[in-house]
């Protein structure tokens, strides 16, 4: 089922978490402390859903590139692993290794980070200015799994330009599509 966005309020305040970080022996670790010096996008996705796998190599090249931008990115899985056992800690660990990423990926068990940023399918987009302001939400790019559009990242790559370079954000934001969170 295709479930887009929420489409959460611009401007409001990342909701604070602290979840474990599987791949990090299940380190607590934080949204203050991961946080980016300019800009922080959280992104909800987990291992088996297919317009995930169809962006996750696109997602870890835009890491690669504006990470040292003070750009930090945080990945979240918040499926309900009994359903879909695919999504496991184990999983992810595994997930990450095969994808070859470096940005953390945390699991939140209960679920409460997921409603806390009204996050509704995977993968959804929350991009965070310095003051963990809201600036940008929504869609990574035109692209889905079958629609034979390149995945080109443009609608974050826009976000994150416009941010670095002090620019108002784009006022026509997509909703971002995907398979909707699994929840419990």
């Amino acid at each position: 089922m295709n479930t887009p966005s929420n489409m959460l309020a611009l401007g409001t305040k990342a909701p604070f978490f602290e979840l474990p970080n599987p791949s990090k022996t299940n380190e607590i670790q934080s949204l203050e402390e991961l946080k980016g010096e300019k800009g922080t996008l959280v992104i909800f996705m987990c291992n088996h859903c297919p317009f995930v796998l169809h962006v996750i190599d696109k997602i870890n090249e835009l890491y690669e590139d504006y990470n040292e931008k003070g750009i930090e990115f945080i990945a979240i899985n918040a499926n309900n692993v009994e359903k879909y056992p695919a999504d496991s800690p184990e999983k992810m660990i595994e997930f990450q290794i095969e994808r070859n990423f470096d940005f953390p990926y945390l699991y939140d068990e209960s679920q409460a980070v997921a409603k806390a940023y009204d996050a509704a399918c995977t993968p959804d987009f929350y991009f965070f200015d310095d003051k963990l302001d809201l600036i940008y939400r929504g869609q990574m790019d035109d692209s889905r799994p079958g629609n034979n559009k390149d995945v080109t990242g443009e609608d974050l790559i826009i976000a994150f330009e416009n941010l670095l370079l002090d620019e108002p954000q784009e006022e026509i934001q997509k909703p971002s599509m995907g398979c909707n969170i699994k929840w419990k």
